[in-house]
């Protein structure tokens, strides 16, 4: 609001249809771009005066990229006062790259349609290695772990750590 209420456009790094860019975009789509892909700066119309955040769950690297290349095209823009990406994602997704870097098979604990948690996947997967989201124990399957000789658990930021103790304890008798 304070970028608008100054005469800014806003270019919004997000996802169509998360919750969250669904109210940011909500404010009004004549103060903002939604960004998904550099694709979409092309359809920009407005590039006077222009300010830049983010969506706060996204995957780290792949916003960092999509900055560097608007920063580029945009040497004028205006960033935000501080990283917008939460701490938590943050912190997360450079565990998961840890972490797989040591394991065959990641799991992460989280729900299917939490973003939070289909990033920790998607970072896994981008370092080559299998990686599955599953909403409990009983979604593991055997076959996940064929020709496997570790695994590697992480759970989505607001994850009940009790559900991560039941994956250990499912893990443990496969």
């Amino acid at each position: 609001r304070d970028f608008i209420a100054k005469g800014y456009h806003i270019l919004y790094i997000g996802k169509r249809g998360h919750q969250e860019a669904l109210w940011v975009m909500d404010e009004g789509e004549t103060h903002f771009t939604l960004i998904e892909r550099v694709e979409d700066i092309a359809k920009m119309t407005n590039t006077d005066k222009l300010a830049l955040l983010t969506q706060t769950t996204l995957a780290v690297d792949d916003t960092a990229k999509l900055i560097e290349t608007i920063q580029n095209l945009f040497p004028d823009i205006v960033l935000p006062k501080a990283w917008d990406i939460c701490y938590a994602t943050t912190n997360r997704q450079k565990a998961v790259k840890a972490l797989a870097e040591k394991v065959d098979v990641v799991i992460v604990v989280g729900s299917k349609n939490s973003s939070n948690s289909s990033e920790l996947r998607h970072v896994a997967e981008d370092l080559k290695k299998k990686a599955y989201l599953i909403d409990s124990p009983d979604e593991i399957e055997q076959t996940w772990f064929d020709n496997c000789a570790s695994v590697g658990i992480t759970a989505w930021a607001s994850g009940p750590e009790e559900l991560v103790e039941w994956v250990v304890e499912r893990l443990s008798i496969l």
